[in-house]
């Protein structure tokens, strides 16, 4: 608005819709939780991992084979891939300023973020029913 056009609305009537509209904050609050989501999964999962050394490859699967294994290992996955896209939102969002490339570098890393996540669900899935 030019400044020597007279105008009835209020300065805050003015300003008022043009904010973030909470998107956001919402994005901040789900990247907290799910990094705090991470934090006792990634203990599982090195713990689990370290636990295993020098184990064999049947002693592997065969903790991978238990239900509590699996479905940690499901979320473990699922968790850190959704956490990964979500950081790289930001990024891309707030340091590529092409629009064609900043859209093309966020269905992008979308894509690959389900994909890698479908992938590993889908392996942890197969040692559970033994496929």
């Amino acid at each position: 608005m030019a400044s020597n056009t007279k105008t009835l609305r209020s300065p805050l009537a003015h300003v008022r819709g043009l904010g973030s509209a909470k998107h956001g904050t919402e994005h901040w609050w789900g990247q907290r939780l799910t990094a705090i989501a991470l934090v006792p999964l990634t203990v599982w999962f090195v713990f689990g991992v370290i636990r295993h050394l020098g184990a064999d490859h049947a002693a592997f699967l065969a903790w991978m084979k238990s239900p509590f294994s699996a479905l940690m290992m499901i979320l473990t996955a699922a968790v850190t891939f959704h956490h990964a896209q979500s950081g790289l939102q930001v990024v891309i969002e707030d340091y590529i300023h092409v629009e064609w490339q900043k859209l093309a570098l966020l269905i992008a890393v979308k894509f690959l973020s389900f994909a890698l996540a479908a992938a590993c669900v889908l392996a942890v899935v197969k040692i559970f029913i033994g496929a």
